[in-house]
């Protein structure tokens, strides 16, 4: 049998204080490390969805630099982004006086990205409204 004796017990309380102190801080710090974690998961996808929207428009400027029309340039852009959603997708084909040779023709993709956490998407605003243009000129 072993006896405990006054330095012992005194330490064998302590350590059962400890345990109830490390759950406390626990309940407080975890929701805010899982604020965070959401966060950074959020921007990673709309970081994506920005970086797929801007090799879009330069895949529909291509299409259209080479003689496309709309409908061809929407194909491309349709193309090059299966992961999104294209209900939340807007594309704008400009030019300024028509299609000639050496006009500039622009092609704007604009996506919508909504959010999944709502706590975010109270700060940021949902959805997340992203826009890229290419600018090229017609071959």
């Amino acid at each position: 049998m072993v006896s405990l004796e006054g330095d012992d017990v005194l330490n064998l309380k302590r350590l059962k204080s400890n345990r109830g102190q490390a759950i406390v801080e626990l309940a407080i710090l975890l929701p805010v490390l899982l604020l965070i974690l959401m966060a950074i998961l959020e921007f990673g996808r709309v970081f994506n969805a920005y970086m797929i929207i801007t090799h879009a428009s330069r895949e529909g400027a291509r299409a259209g630099s080479v003689g496309g029309s709309d409908i061809e340039i929407a194909e491309a852009i349709g193309d090059t982004t299966p992961t999104l959603d294209p209900t939340n997708m807007r594309i704008t084909v400009s030019t300024p006086s028509g299609r000639d040779r050496g006009d500039p023709l622009t092609v704007t993709v604009e996506y919508d990205v909504d959010l999944i956490v709502p706590l975010i998407g109270n700060v940021v605003g949902d959805p997340v409204e992203l826009d890229a243009a290419t600018t090229i000129r017609i071959e």
